[in-house]
């Protein structure tokens, strides 16, 4: 089996996403792609706009009839989100011949050597790194890598939030997000009835 964990807050989840993740199994060949919203990032300490279960609710939403991809609550109730203990987790599910891929932006690849066991967390994965505007990296020796070049997205959630908050409906969240955006009264977009 060939799965990948593709991480992150989905603070919220929009096209992007869904756009990285399907180019990644589909160029890779992956048998799944993990979405594993993050508890509690230690690289982005209080920034989480949307508490968990709403993060998770609204990455199910749109998974959903999606063959490749599976929202997973590894990360739910732990103190910090750390990428090691995830990958552990993931890895005493699979087998020998099982090949685990991490989905990653190159903005965060770019601190891949301030992350907790960073070391270990090469050993274990196949980085498939998404390009971003402006963003450059090395890649340590001890990485495996490939680049996911033409997804280059310029999309972000702070705009998103933002464009929410100013009453717009943002075109790269997803119909069945945004719904349940405007139903919870998330991202200043009023009170929940």
């Amino acid at each position: 089996m060939r799965l990948a964990i593709f991480g992150g807050t989905f603070d919220p989840i929009h096209q992007a996403h869904l756009a990285i993740a399907r180019e990644a199994a589909a160029r890779c060949r992956l048998d799944r792609v993990l979405l594993v919203p993050a508890a509690n990032p230690p690289h982005k300490t209080g920034v989480t706009h949307t508490p968990y279960e709403h993060r998770v609710r609204m990455a199910e939403l749109v998974c959903r009839g999606q063959a490749h991809l599976e929202v997973s609550r590894l990360e739910e109730g732990t103190e910090w989100s750390y990428s090691i203990d995830t990958i552990e987790k993931v890895g005493t599910r699979m087998g020998a011949d099982d090949e685990l891929f991490f989905v990653i932006g190159a903005d965060a690849f770019a601190d891949i050597r301030t992350w907790r066991r960073w070391r270990e967390v090469a050993r274990a994965v196949c980085f498939l790194v998404v390009s971003r505007p402006g963003i450059a990296y090395d890649v340590p020796p001890e990485v495996r890598l490939e680049r996911l070049d033409r997804l280059e997205m310029a999309i972000s959630s702070s705009e998103i939030r933002r464009e929410l908050a100013a009453g717009g409906r943002p075109a790269e969240v997803p119909r069945a997000v945004l719904e349940y955006i405007l139903e919870h009264g998330l991202y200043g977009t009023g009170v929940a009835a």
